[in-house]
């Protein structure tokens, strides 16, 4: 498993977007200048997050991206989930295909366990840890 430009420019985005907002707006093209990535690149990753809920947007002047949901509520798995689908290292097996001891010992002693430890960590942070705006001895210094 490797989380793509779309996933970590995703969560860049989102914590940029956490940072800066204080209630207002902010432009695509401030946060691409502030993340050194394409406006056009940012575009299309908005797409996505504003369809799955986690940003909003408002059109005209003084419009931009704001949160949809307050930082603390925004779990990262949720979000990686979104914007790269599972995260998981391989495919499950399929239904009705058998599977010989050998790669059902692979899969339960590695695979499974790797799929286990990989979601325990994404699903327990969320972007206000990230930022730093939970019990900062529990939080990650981040800075961009």
């Amino acid at each position: 498993m490797k989380i793509s430009t779309r996933g970590r420019y995703g969560m860049r985005l989102l914590i940029d977007l956490a940072e800066h907002t204080g209630g207002s707006h902010i432009a695509l093209a401030n946060v691409a200048e502030r993340q050194h990535i394409s406006v056009r690149y940012l575009e299309q990753v908005v797409i996505i997050l504003r369809r799955a809920g986690f940003i909003r947007s408002i059109k005209g002047a003084s419009g931009g991206y704001t949160l949809a949901r307050h930082p603390q509520d925004i779990i990262i798995g949720d979000v990686l989930r979104v914007l790269e689908g599972d995260m998981l290292v391989v495919d499950p097996p399929l239904p009705n295909v058998p599977e010989s001891g050998l790669q059902r010992c692979i899969r339960l002693t590695v695979f499974d366990r790797l799929n286990e430890r990989i979601a325990n960590v994404i699903d327990r942070q969320t972007l206000a840890s990230l930022i730093g705006t939970v019990d900062p001895d529990e939080s990650y210094m981040y800075f961009i």
